[in-house]
């Protein structure tokens, strides 16, 4: 049972609609260097994490002439500007009040962060509070 096995009952028990969108552009990666699914899981499983009853969260890749891009959307509970900056550090959490329900160490992002570095990959977040949050890997 894959990992995404799981990510797929845990949104379908939140009722959470999970969407997958690409250009069908042929990209060729070597698949354990970049270790997407070390990127893959850590994004999706803080989406899942907070992504409320009934939400959605919404896969993305796209091509141009000198970049491919991954996005991730989700309508979670978002994350406000005074902690955006932190949430890729080791450890940091943003609500500790609520790391016993929902679980994690604090680590998951700042391992997709240090992931991305090692490409010399570009990772941005836009977020906003009650609305979601979009995490962007620019390759």
């Amino acid at each position: 049972r894959s990992q995404f096995q799981s990510y797929e009952e845990v949104a379908k028990e939140k009722n959470i609609l999970t969407q997958f969108k690409t250009n069908q552009e042929k990209i060729y990666l070597d698949i354990d260097l970049v270790k997407w699914e070390s990127i893959l899981n850590n994004i999706l499983s803080n989406a899942l994490k907070y992504t409320q009853q009934g939400g959605s969260i919404k896969i993305q890749t796209s091509k141009s002439k000198s970049h491919w891009f991954l996005f991730i959307t989700d309508t979670g509970i978002g994350i406000s500007k005074e902690h955006q900056k932190r949430v890729f550090e080791r450890f940091y959490r943003v609500d500790k009040s609520r790391s016993k329900q929902t679980g994690g160490t604090g680590l998951g992002l700042a391992i997709v962060k240090h992931i991305v570095a090692l490409h010399d990959a570009q990772l941005n977040l836009e977020s906003e509070i009650g609305k979601g949050t979009t995490i962007t890997v620019t390759f």
